[in-house]
């Protein structure tokens, strides 16, 4: 894996936590970009230390994902199965779902099969391996709509 792999990686996972705080806490965004800059991305909390991540890039997922909250969700819940709703997702997943979205939506310098592998890594993270298919699958029928 390259360096810039590993610091898109880091920013990547660094974006879902944000993201996450971000739903939980209502932080604004100036707030969150520059407490994530200060305290976590490359730092070392409770023994574990953070991979340097590319600040411009997790900038511009939380914030893409941000400015474009009702689009991304709209695209997430046309995909979704009968029945389901962002609701019905835990905050953890509505978090990689956005992110990966917002990717395959505004970032077409990331290949395809970047991004949804990198997010079913992030998923990983979080999940066991069903959930971490159902990023894939999601996330793959997103790409399809929006990169045809």
């Amino acid at each position: 894996m390259t360096e810039r792999s590993k610091t898109r990686s880091a920013a990547r996972l660094a974006a879902v936590q944000a993201l996450y705080q971000m739903e939980m806490e209502g932080t604004p965004l100036p707030k969150l970009l520059h407490e994530f800059h200060q305290h976590r991305l490359g730092a070392t909390i409770e023994d574990v230390t953070y991979h340097p991540a590319e600040q411009p890039f997790f900038d511009d997922v939380v914030g893409g994902v941000d400015a474009r909250r009702d689009e991304i969700d709209a695209l997430i819940g046309s995909k979704l199965a009968s029945g389901w709703s962002m609701e019905r997702l835990d905050k953890p997943m509505r978090q990689i779902l956005r992110a990966g979205a917002y990717e395959l939506l505004a970032r077409a310098d990331v290949p395809t099969g970047s991004v949804i592998s990198e997010y079913v890594d992030v998923a990983h993270a979080f999940y066991d391996k069903r959930e971490a298919g159902f990023v894939n699958g999601l996330l793959d029928a997103i790409a399809k709509a929006v990169r045809a």
